[in-house]
């Protein structure tokens, strides 16, 4: 049975992280926007919180917790920063997420415990720059030579690109199988040929470090090999279906940012000698973004749910990740409309919102991509039934 109240464990957590947040992040949020600062100065805080680490278990460093305290954790840090809350999301679901889903012992032992504390950030390189939603088309490839292999090629929209010091990178190893032919590599920093590439500018998550990473004959020894070989496709797709999940509830806390931001001012605006909050049109607004949010949220935790339970959860990370970022993008859209002229300028944070809010329809598979998802999965469902 499905029990979405919160445990006493839960609400502390959640407690403890909109604490952290109201106190070292909401403060700054416009400033590193508009700096398109990342803000390296609060990655202690939240590594001591274990929020880079959360579904780690403790033997690894981690906080040993459920994906459902993840997202619950994850929404408060979004709605204080969509920046902050897609370093966080990408950190755990990606490239932690990744190296304990398919790693070795003696991978897990030396990557994972830095990785959790937040000592060391992570990144994960699937996107290159002539194929985002085509995986099969990627062109970095990586050839053995003997024990080791020699990887070649680049990655764009890389998160944490800069600032990261462990990669999981996808190469192929046989070409002629397309994206049946991907394998998986543990990139660090300092390794000779690897660099960064250039520093992506966005219309939003401007405080979210975005970069190309290139490879040029970067040589590793076959136990930064990452799972099997041809292996790392069928791999990322079970990182993806926990990833989405987490994007779910990173949109749910951008549009819960919205929402509130614009509650608050109907209730102090006035026009034509009474509160915006008043005019039916405004209340109609915030009653849609309320329920809409509240749908969304209730479709994250079963997803997070099912994934504790250790089921599958192909459909229900799609349906929850495309019915969230549609949901935020329609709830802030609403937030600028209900601030007017206002909303349209840097004095309000909702034209922030609106601009972070967007890159949910995208990243980590976008809206097409989620139908393309849904509807195959409801077909072979139907198959097998039939």
């Amino acid at each position: 049975m499905i029990d979405f109240e919160l445990t006493d464990e839960q609400r502390v957590l959640q407690k403890s992280v909109r604490e952290l947040c109201e106190r070292v992040i909401v403060p700054n949020a416009r400033r590193w926007d508009e700096e398109e600062h990342f803000p390296r100065e609060i990655v202690p805080q939240m590594g001591e919180m274990g929020l880079f680490g959360m579904e780690v278990p403790e033997p690894y460093g981690g906080a040993g917790m459920k994906c459902h305290d993840f997202v619950i954790a994850l929404e408060e840090v979004a709605r204080a920063d969509a920046s902050v809350g897609l370093t966080m999301a990408s950190h755990n679901s990606l490239c932690t997420g990744h190296i304990f889903l398919a790693g070795n012992e003696a991978q897990k032992q030396k990557y994972l415990p830095g990785l959790a504390s937040g000592k060391v950030l992570g990144g994960w390189g699937l996107t290159e720059p002539g194929s985002g939603s085509d995986a099969g088309a990627a062109r970095t490839r990586a050839v053995r030579q003997g024990d080791k292999w020699v990887i070649n090629g680049s990655k764009t929209f890389i998160t944490q690109g800069s600032v990261g010091g462990v990669f999981v990178v996808m190469a192929s190893t046989s070409p002629e199988k397309k994206a049946k032919g991907l394998t998986a590599f543990i990139i660090e920093r300092g390794m000779p040929g690897f660099r960064t590439g250039k520093i992506i500018h966005k219309m939003g998550l401007r405080a979210s470090d975005t970069t190309e990473l290139i490879f040029e004959d970067v040589t590793v020894g076959d136990d930064q090999r990452l799972g099997d070989v041809d292996n790392g496709f069928f791999d990322t797709l079970k990182v993806l279906d926990k990833g989405r999940i987490g994007i779910g509830a990173w949109a749910v806390g951008i549009g819960r940012a919205a929402f509130e931001a614009s509650r608050r001012y109907a209730k102090e605006r006035v026009q034509f000698g009474k509160p915006l909050g008043d005019f039916q049109a405004i209340q109609h607004m915030l009653a849609d973004m309320a329920t809409e949010l509240d749908a969304a949220r209730l479709l994250v935790w079963r997803a997070a749910w099912m994934a504790d339970q250790g089921m599958r959860t192909t459909t229900e990370s799609s349906v929850a990740k495309l019915f969230a970022a549609r949901t935020t993008v329609k709830a802030c859209n609403a937030a600028v409309q209900i601030h007017g002229g206002y909303g349209y300028t840097r004095e309000f944070d909702v034209e922030r919102y609106l601009r972070d809010a967007r890159l949910a329809q995208i990243g980590e598979g976008t809206d097409e991509v989620q139908k393309m998802v849904i509807a195959r999965e409801l077909l072979r469902e139907a198959a097998e039934v039939g």
